[in-house]
């Protein structure tokens, strides 16, 4: 007796093909998750704050990234894409962040910072800045920035732990935790 397979029709190829396209799906539905939540996030707390920009600055490898996300007032304070500083950001600032480091500025020209950060906020037109990590179990993968750009802000406590608690709450996410 002899059997005879349609070669059209391989069931190991259709079922690593169907493997391979459910975890493009939900790659896909992880990455849509994460999309929408870090919007709402951004938006929520422009809105709330009353600033001109919130941004997410994500770290795509060792203390390089730049501003995937962000929520405006107004479309000229656009800083998409931006990629930052590479002299100013480095390992001893990557550190304080990992550590926690929180950092409010309420006026950048009055601020002691350095001058290569200050012209660059200034090139943002950012005046006032608030900084807080996000810290996943892998370690630092962004900052939530909130911007004042129009004049200094005295930021309040309530802003600070705002901005802590959002940025915990998607350090927490499973579609950020996994990314």
């Amino acid at each position: 007796m002899q059997s005879h397979s349609n070669p059209e029709f391989n069931h190991g190829a259709t079922v690593d093909r169907n493997r391979g396209l459910q975890k493009v799906l939900e790659r896909l539905i992880a990455t849509m998750e994460r999309d929408a939540l870090i919007i709402e996030t951004t938006n929520r707390l422009r809105e709330t704050l009353q600033v001109d920009r919130v941004v997410l600055y994500y770290f795509y490898y060792q203390w390089h990234g730049q501003v995937t996300f962000e929520a405006l007032s107004s479309d000229e304070f656009s800083i998409l894409g931006s990629t930052g500083p590479d002299g100013c950001f480095n390992d001893e600032y990557a550190a304080l962040y990992l550590a926690g480091r929180v950092r409010a500025i309420p006026d950048i020209e009055s601020e002691a910072i350095a001058t290569c950060h200050r012209d660059f906020l200034r090139q943002l037109q950012v005046r006032a800045n608030l900084v807080v990590p996000i810290l996943t179990a892998k370690g630092l993968w962004g900052l939530l920035v909130a911007h004042h750009c129009q004049a200094p802000r005295q930021w309040l406590q309530s802003d600070i732990q705002l901005m802590q608690t959002e940025a915990q709450i998607l350090a927490a996410a499973p579609c950020i935790q996994q990314s």
